[in-house]
């Protein structure tokens, strides 16, 4: 019987928040970020155990997931890139998962996941071997920039938005997939996300429709419209 399983990568600094330490351990609605995200996971009852993926010299994830949470364990071989994190989890998890067992590798700075949005991701992807991801389609109109000639952006095109996705996490796949398509990516500063990887085999992910309270934390103001969300509790 296949199970299910999250891997978070939280061993990034979050240069782009301007904060004083990792982004993940930010408080957003009373809690760390990276909190909000594991809780979803131990909420929901298809998921078998939890594994996030800190620095080897991460001095706050004890405070934050203490050794004695039920069903959430903390490796602590994260790498310089998220790939890198991701595959160094994956790769400590040898012969505790089976090949066929699938793995939810989700941003730590998404904490608006829910146990629905868990819930939704698994059926819709069902035993589909391309995988899936939680995704948004693309609502506002596409432009793509070129250097004006006082070096600000120009638009230089409209692109046609019809067919375009926003991705978002988790993204599922077995745990066999993942680790081939990840072990190999020629470029780990290339792969952005896990679905990237997986597209370079050939295979097509399935995009299941998410919820824009799924964003991923990135910027300062980007604090506000999660704790909106948080605010309004969802099953």
């Amino acid at each position: 019987m296949t199970k299910y399983f999250a891997l978070l990568p939280a061993a990034g600094v979050g240069a782009r928040m301007a904060a004083n330490g990792p982004k993940q351990y930010l408080t957003v609605g009373g809690k760390p970020m990276l909190r909000h995200a594991v809780d979803a996971f131990r909420a929901s009852p298809l998921v078998a155990h939890t594994y996030v993926v800190v620095s080897p010299d991460d001095g706050v994830i004890d405070s934050v997931l203490p050794a004695d949470l039920d069903g959430v364990t903390v490796l602590r071989c994260g790498g310089a890139t998220r790939m890198d994190s991701v595959l160094n989890g994956l790769r400590a998890l040898d012969g505790r998962l089976g090949a066929g067992d699938m793995v939810m590798v989700h941003d730590a700075a998404r904490p608006g996941l829910t146990p629905a949005l868990i819930a939704q991701l698994i059926e819709g992807v069902g035993d589909d071997p391309a995988g899936g991801l939680l995704a948004l389609p693309v609502v506002d109109t596409m432009k793509r920039s070129t250097p004006g000639a006082d070096g600000l952006s120009v638009s230089a095109a409209t692109v046609p938005r019809s067919g375009l996705w926003s991705a978002q996490t988790p993204q599922m796949f077995s745990y066999a997939l993942l680790l081939r398509a990840l072990g190999s990516a020629p470029d780990a500063n290339a792969i952005t996300d896990d679905a990237s990887a997986v597209e370079m085999l050939g295979y097509a992910p399935r995009l299941i429709e998410g919820h824009p309270r799924n964003l991923k934390v990135t910027l300062p103001a980007d604090i506000r419209i999660a704790e909106m969300y948080l605010a309004y509790k969802e099953d």
